[in-house]
Formats: structure tokens, sequence, C-alpha cells
């Protein structure tokens, strides 16, 4: 209750703030302009690919902003426009004088009284790029005249059918002229919040999926976190069409690539959602694939001349999808998982309006604002997603780790149970009770523990948990191998020693050397014996891997009739000089002799620094 509580306060919190964000971006207000600057606000025009302006007639007035979607529907290429102005009184007559066009799309040449002062790239095909870049020209003070300054401006753009989104069809802004100090100003901050805020936030966007990425592919089980890294990738490589002006092919090629771009976009956003509320269905991944392939194969059979249209409705389809998946989302969210609710539904609510408002003003239902708020809300609607998403991760790997701490204290206690009920059954010397009660363990830790173990080898998303869990339940099939009181062929166990040992050393890059004597050994082992000199055998080949850095191990048995030898030697640096004296701590030694003295047998470590240790096991038959 108090999880949700708290998501539900986080949710409202990050929905206000959000709101606030969107409606500073998306309010657009009219501001008179500062004293000083002139604002143009209409211009004889004349539709003409001429690169000298041509004579003014036939010309027509316009007024400015010019939307070419309005005024000269699907026209295709260069207008002229024509103004004039009087310079404005100024405290300083030596303050240099400017032009700024918060837009013009998709390319504007400057003239200024018959001579060109300025142009924002190439005119021709690939036209450049800078419907979203405000221009802000300076008006060198030789051309100026005190009356009658005569502005030529040639605006090189596209009709509203041949483009996929309704910001990049032809048109010109009014135009301001006054002090470029007082001007620069509002060039920085539309040069800021249209292209600058928008790179650095995609850039975020970039890196956070590319973390994402990573985790999905260390966790596989987790796919929503690669869904979601890819669709943050792909947003913020989408995103370059709002700040690279020079593009390698046409409009024409890069409008169409963009477009297409947009159904991997949706298909991404419907495949995290099903994933990340275990939704996944196989009919629904064909349908998006198919989609990849009708919706470019739709835009060639319409031509570039029904761009516009088409592209607007696939994406009032795709915008339809998103929202079908994100309501299915939240209704299984809600019942399931009630703590994640409030916060994704937020998040997804305002992502959506966002969606829709964008959609509605491709449609015309609404003035296109002054700053590309999709462009920038949709990535910090990620960023919060990507946040959610991380927090909810780290929470998983609490409780991975919770339940790992917790596997390893049981495991302990169980083995610890073990001993002692094993060192109390030796020392009743009953056959008969010991018997029984070895069975009832061997039985329980089978049937219960075997069990629990093997079930979270199976089900557990944590490669430790899994590993952790693989290594306990060895460790208690050979307990309970001990247990059954079973004795076992020597001949057998040293076989199983072997296989074990030359694995483990090969794994670790050690060749290993085993020896055993090659006559027919028919002595048997008792089931304790066994047990114990096994983990004496792996303790000792874990202390070279781990502390010895030997390249070579030597293992050589010796069977007599009253006793058996086991000897392990390698050629690593030894136990340092400040373990002389002192073998048995560390590494492990202590409990080695510890077992082999249970066993009325000993255990000794020879060493020394530079030529190795030898480990000598001898246990009688």
């Amino acid at each position: 209750m108090f999880t949700c509580l708290r998501s539900l306060r986080f949710a409202r919190l990050l929905l206000a703030a959000l709101a606030l964000v969107l409606g500073l971006l998306a309010a657009s207000p009219s501001r008179a302009a500062p004293d000083g600057v002139l604002t143009l606000s209409a211009a004889v025009s004349i539709n003409s690919d001429d690169v000298q302006i041509p004579g003014m007639q036939p010309a027509s007035l316009v007024t400015l902003p010019d939307d070419w979607s309005l005024t000269r529907p699907r026209y295709q290429g260069s207008v002229w426009y024509r103004t004039a102005f009087d310079l404005p009184a100024m405290p300083a007559r030596n303050e240099l004088m400017a032009l700024y066009i918060e837009r013009a799309c998709s390319n504007v040449e400057v003239h200024l009284n018959g001579q060109r002062i300025f142009s924002g790239g190439r005119m021709t095909a690939p036209v450049a790029r800078n419907c979203h870049y405000p221009q802000l020209v300076t008006l060198p003070a030789a051309l100026l005249r005190d009356r009658g300054n005569v502005l030529d401006l040639q605006v090189q753009g596209h009709a509203l059918q041949r483009v996929s989104s309704r910001q990049r069809a032809g048109g010109l802004s009014a135009l301001q002229v006054g002090p470029q100090s007082v001007l620069a100003a509002e060039y920085s901050n539309r040069l800021f919040w249209n292209v600058s805020s928008v790179e650095l936030v995609s850039l975020v966007l970039a890196v956070l999926g590319t973390v994402m990425v990573a985790l999905g592919w260390l966790h596989r089980r987790e796919a929503y976190l690669a869904y979601f890294g890819w669709l943050s990738i792909g947003w913020a490589l989408i995103s370059v069409r709002l700040w690279v002006r020079e593009m390698p092919w046409d409009n024409e090629v890069m409008e169409f690539l963009f477009c297409t771009a947009f159904a991997f976009i949706a298909a991404l956003a419907v495949q995290f959602l099903l994933s990340y509320g275990n939704l996944r269905s196989r009919k629904v991944e064909f349908a998006l694939a198919a989609q990849w392939v009708i919706l470019p194969a739709s835009l060639l059979a319409a031509g570039p001349a029904h761009l516009f249209a088409m592209a607007s409705s696939w994406y009032a389809l795709m915008a339809l999808e998103v929202a079908a998946t994100m309501a299915l989302y939240l209704v299984v969210t809600w019942h399931r998982q009630r703590e994640n609710f409030a916060v994704m539904a937020a998040i997804l609510t305002v992502l959506m309006a966002t969606v829709l408002a964008e959609i509605a003003i491709q449609y015309g239902l609404f003035e296109p604002p002054k700053i590309q708020v999709l462009q920038f809300a949709v990535p910090l609607m990620f960023i919060g997603i990507s946040a959610r998403l991380l927090q909810v991760f780290a929470r998983s790997l609490q409780v991975a780790e919770a339940g790992r701490t917790t596997l390893e204290a049981r495991v302990q206690e169980v083995t610890a149970e073990i001993e002692r009920n094993f060192a109390q059954l030796a020392e009743l010397r009953v056959e008969q009770v010991t018997e029984k009660e070895r069975k009832r363990i061997a039985a329980d830790l089978h049937d219960d523990l075997g069990a629990k173990l093997l079930t979270i080898v199976h089900t557990s998303e944590s490669e430790r948990i899994s590993t952790l869990a693989r290594e306990a339940l060895e460790e208690m099939r050979l307990s309970v191998r001990g247990l059954t009181g079973k004795p076992m062929r020597l001949a057998d166990a040293l076989a199983d020693w072997r296989a074990e040992t030359v694995l483990r050393l090969g794994q670790a890059n050690i060749e290993a050397d085993w020896r055993s004597p090659a006559e027919e050994i028919e002595h048997l082992l008792p089931a304790r014996g066994f047990v114990q000199t096994t983990r004496i055998l792996r303790e000792a080949v874990s202390n070279i891997i781990k502390h010895s850095g030997a390249s070579h191990c030597k293992v050589r048995c010796a069977i007599s009739e009253r006793q058996f030898g086991l000897t392990v030697q390698d050629n690593g640096k030894g136990i340092p000089m400040e373990l002389d004296g002192k073998l048995d701590r560390g590494h492990g030694m202590s409990s080695m002799k510890h077992r082999a003295k249970q066993m009325q047998g000993q255990c000794l470590v020879e060493s020394g620094p530079g030529y190795g240790t030898v480990i000598r096991l001898t246990l009688p038959l």
C-alpha cells in the first residue's frame, strides 16, 4: 500500500511538471518588437526560379508570414519577395544593423539594395534544410541608406503535398530589421529551443538507449529493455532532420526515408509495451513486420505529389496502434502490477496527448507552435520512462541479491546441521539409529531442498543465483551420497575424481598429469570417506586455480593393503613468506586437515616460495 501511494504521489508530481513544461513550450505569445526594431509584415512576391530577381510584374502583395500551402498551393520551387524599409532612429549611428528571419523554409538568400549579402546554403537540389533554423543576417553599413532600402529574398521551398510534415512546407515568416545586439538575443533564444535543446535531449536519449540495449543484452529475459533502448536510439536518429542542414539526397528521397523510419519507431513502441506487460504476441509481431513493407510500398505507389496525405494517414494509423497498445498495457498493469500503474499512466498519457496534438497540427486543426513540442517533449517522456525502468530493474537486482544471500545462509545452515548430525551419530555408535537418521536426512534433502534448488536453477532470471543454486545442488547431492552409507569401489572413486580434476584444471588452462595404479583395484571406500576425500581434493584444486599461478599440476595415487595415498603437486609460486609456519591459516588448509583427521588420516602440506606446493593425503582403508 505504501509503495502504491508513493508511486501515485510521484506520478502526480511528474504529470504536473510535464504539463508545465509542455505548456511553456507550446505557448507562442505575440510580443511587441523592441524599441528600434522594424517589423516588416508585407511584401510583393513572384514565383520564379531565376537566379536574379525578375521584374516584379506580374507580382502579388502578400502578408508575412506567408504560408505557401495557403497562398500558392502545390507550388514547388523558388519565390522572390521584395520589401522596403527606412532605417529606424538609433541612439548610436555606428551600431550594426541586422535582419532577423524567424523561419524561411527550406532555404533563403538575401539581397540588400541589389547586392547579395547572405545565403543559407544550397539553393539547388538537394536544397539546404533550414526550416527549423532562424537566420540572423548582418546588414553591411556600406549598402544601407537612410531611406528607401530594398530587401529582396529568394526562398526555395517545397509544396505541402511533397513533404511528410507541415513544418517543412515552404513559407516565410515576418521580417525584423534593427540593431544586431537586440535581435541577437531573440535569435539565440529561438535557436536554442528549436535546435540546440533538441540536440541535447536527443544526445541524452541516445546514451540512455545505449545503456538500455546493453542491459537487455546482458539480461535476455528482460527483452523490454532492449526494445526500449532501440526505440530511444531510433528516435534520437530521426531527430537529426531538425539540425542537419545538408542532406545527401534531395527532398523527396529524404522525406520518404524519414517517413518510413516511423514504421520501425511505432513497431518498437508496440513491442516494448507488450513485452513490458508480458503480452507478447506472434500475430502482432507478424503484423508489424508486414507494416514495414506495406508503408514504403504505399508511399511509392502514391508518388511524391501525394506524400503528405499518405504520410499523415500512416501517422494517424500508427498513433492509433500505439494508443491501443498503451490502453491494453495500462489495463493489464492495473490488475497485475498496481504499483507501476500510476507512474506509467502519467507518462504515457502525456506522451499520447503530445502525439495526438502533433497529428492535429499536421491536419491543419491547430496552428503550428513556434517551438517543436513533439521533438522536445517525446524525448523527455522517454527519459522519464528510462528512469522508471532503471528504478524497477535496480529493485529487481536488490531482490535477487537478497535472495542469493538468503540462499547462501540456508545452504550454510543445512550444511552445518548435516555436519552436526553426523558428528552426533558417530559418537553414539548405534548403527541402527545412525542408519535411520542418515536415510531421513538424505530423503529430506532430496525431496525438499533438492527440489527447491532444482526449481531455482530452472526458473531464476539471475545467472548468478542459478549458478549458486546449481553448485549448492551438487554439494547437496554429495552430502546425500555420504549419508546413504553405501560404500564405493575405490576404482570408481578414482575415475570420478580424475574426471572432475582434469576438467576443472583444463578450464583454468592448467595442464593436469594424473596417474593411478595400473592394476585392478578391488578395495572399497566408505561413503563418508568418499565425501570427505572429494571435498579435500576439490579444495586443493581450488587453491591451485585461485592462488598458485601454476601452469602444471601432478596428481599421484598410491594404494597398499592398509592405506590409500593421494599427492597433489603444482609448480606455482608457493605459499608466501608471511604465511610460513602458519599453513593452517587460509586457503582452506585447516579444513582439509580437519577432514583428514576425522577419517583417522592425515593431510600434510609442503611449500615454499618459488617451488610450488605439495599436499599429501593419507587415509586408512
